[in-house]
């Protein structure tokens, strides 16, 4: 299946790998690009593991809204797994490799986390419309089984969409000039590279970016909108701010997240080089992620208080071990 070769006339070799070109190329950037991702990953790490055992071990956060948070802060924890650990091992190594096996790995993983993400923000938002807009029925149709139901659909969805598209590079043929100008293999840039036609994968990119990115992305805005006119009919003050406060954590989320890749989408469009493209994919790959877990702790008072629960439940059970142990 592997078609990586070189098309020169009388140089038919095999080769079996990409060079993944990162951020920069200025040597003396790379310590400085090492210890700002890994710390941006530690965190992203830390604070999404801290919301699900937060999540877990309150029992009046298991609802509707905070299953689906969890799932998203496992989500992000996969997604920026997928590309910042690689990342870093090249800029430690001072290695651009990856192998044609592990580039596809990468991209299937990337795809069918960026789907899955698109997919529980949706689902968020839908649970947010039902409790805003049909409060009297929520616990009738928001029940335990529609959303182990909704997150199982989504991770079959995602999956099935993200092994076609890999599936189809495999068929693809390759140059001489296998540098992809990127820290990850981002199929669009792969893509490029490939000597054979690349028509029917433009077409399955962007027909499933326009259905499963853009499908979503309706789903929410029309969700908000019915929102936005529910909590406008609220006749005090303070019940609209109440209606508001529930949702604002998941509106900062989904404004920062496709806000970012719009941005880079519509920007790389034009004059951007896909260097600077690659910079700009940092906010929804890495920053994006890490700011999830901040943004539903600071803004939400049940994961707040859920956190100090926690925190203080494990200072205070390492307190008893010390004492026992003394």
């Amino acid at each position: 299946m592997s078609h990586l070769h070189h098309m020169e006339p009388g140089n038919v070799t095999q080769s079996s790998e990409f060079l993944l070109l990162g951020l920069s190329e200025e040597t003396q950037l790379q310590p400085l690009l090492f210890g700002l991702f890994l710390s941006m990953y530690l965190i992203t790490l830390l604070g999404n593991l801290l919301i699900i055992l937060a999540i877990s071990s309150d029992s009046h956060l298991h609802t509707p809204m905070y299953f689906f948070l969890s799932n998203l802060s496992l989500v992000d924890i996969c997604f920026t797994s997928t590309t910042i650990p690689k990342m870093l091992v090249n800029i430690q190594t001072q290695s651009k490799v990856i192998t044609y096996a592990g580039c596809i790995t990468q991209m299937y993983f990337y795809i069918h986390f960026a789907g899955l993400d698109d997919f529980i923000l949706t689902l968020m938002a839908y649970d947010r419309f039902v409790a805003i807009c049909h409060p009297l029925h929520y616990t009738v149709i928001i029940n335990t089984r529609l959303c182990g139901l909704l997150v199982l659909v989504s991770w079959i969805i995602s999956i099935l969409n993200s092994l076609l598209e890999s599936l189809m590079v495999l068929d693809l043929s390759f140059c001489s000039d296998l540098e992809i100008p990127h820290f990850f293999c981002e199929l669009k840039q792969v893509l490029q590279l490939a000597c054979s036609d690349t028509f029917p994968n433009d077409i399955v990119m962007y027909f499933s970016a326009g259905l499963l990115a853009g499908g979503p992305l309706a789903g929410i805005l029309y969700s908000y909108s019915k929102i936005v006119s529910s909590i406008r009919a609220i006749p005090s003050a303070q019940g609209k701010y109440k209606a508001f406060s529930t949702c604002a954590s998941h509106l900062s989320v989904v404004s920062l997240f496709y806000g970012s890749i719009l941005g880079v989408y519509l920007g790389s469009s034009g004059a951007h080089s896909s260097r600077s493209s690659a910079t700009a994919s940092v906010m929804y790959t890495v920053v994006t992620l890490m700011l999830n877990p901040f943004i539903y702790s600071l803004r939400n008072k049940d994961i707040k208080r859920a956190l100090e629960r926690f925190l203080g439940r494990e200072r205070g059970s390492g307190g008893t071990e010390r004492r026992t142990s003394v």
